[in-house]
């Protein structure tokens, strides 16, 4: 195995920026950690999401050799990112909400931002929209409960559409044109998000801004893995070793068919202090 990226969320929220990276880093290997113990991190005080965060990275860090980290969670973005720099030597990426393309797709200008209340909340989020959204109208929607729709519906299969709905009323009403979700777990329920508010709503998310980020920062630091090529006839390409790593005691069987159909061939519980 060589220096995998490490891709880092609450739960399988995740796996949505993890799949726009291998689409530009096919052959790379890959640790994905979700912290599923503590899920929402949304309802989390600040101090608490660091100090466990940091032990929970870190550790990973040491233990697989990783070439780089990715924390692939809005709400975690916004607060433990200052403190794992400190921390890393490793480059790690945060998620950024996707206010800016958001305000320049916009043709009515009134735009929306989907994501957990610590996110809708927090100055770092009203920054970005003062900062690239000053000509639009704003509307923000806090929402712990699509984390765990999305959560479910991995899980099981299922999702509650009418329930769906009713959380999403508000989104309806504001009439918007462009609603950013601001949440790794949110592009998991894409489709059941698109089919309640119409397709005059356009969606977006930061992954492929992510995917884009890493592959500069690797190129920056001449990590970028190559193919590997196997010299028979068929010069078949080489697999990339998939590892995925969690904290709550015991997982689903439908996480565990998911996270295996996604190519992992580890599957393996880590435990943390904090």
């Amino acid at each position: 195995m060589s220096r995998p990226i490490l891709v880092f969320d609450s739960g399988i929220g995740g796996l949505s920026v993890l799949a726009e990276i291998r689409k530009s880093l096919p052959h790379s290997d890959y640790c994905y950690l979700f912290d599923n113990a503590r899920l929402p991190y949304g309802e989390l005080e600040e101090q608490v999401l660091i100090s466990g965060c940091v032990e929970l990275v870190c550790d990973l860090v040491a233990r697989t050799n990783a070439m780089i980290v990715v924390v692939a969670c809005n709400t975690a973005s916004t607060v433990v990112l200052p403190a794992l720099r400190a921390h890393l030597t490793v480059p790690v990426v945060g998620v950024v909400p996707a206010i800016k393309p958001a305000a320049l797709m916009s043709k009515s200008k009134r735009i929306g931002l989907l994501a957990t209340p610590g996110t809708v909340k927090r100055h770092y989020t009203h920054e970005l929209i003062s900062q690239f959204a000053d000509d639009c109208h704003v509307e923000l929607f806090g929402c712990s409960e699509l984390v765990m729709m999305a959560e479910q519906k991995v899980a099981t299969g299922m999702l509650d559409m009418h329930r769906l709905a009713q959380l999403l009323a508000p989104v309806v009403a504001a009439q918007l044109d462009v609603l950013v979700l601001g949440c790794t777990h949110f592009p998991m329920i894409k489709a059941e998000l698109q089919q309640v508010l119409g397709a005059g709503v356009k969606l977006m998310d930061s992954g492929a801004a992510i995917a884009k980020r890493v592959v500069t920062l690797l190129t920056q630091q001449n990590l970028i893995v190559e193919e590997h090529r196997v010299t028979d006839e068929r010069e078949a390409v080489r697999e990339s070793v998939m590892q995925a790593f969690y904290t709550k005691v015991g997982i689903s069987e439908g996480l565990t068919t998911t996270l295996i159909d996604c190519g992992f061939s580890t599957i393996e519980r880590i435990t943390t202090t904090n």
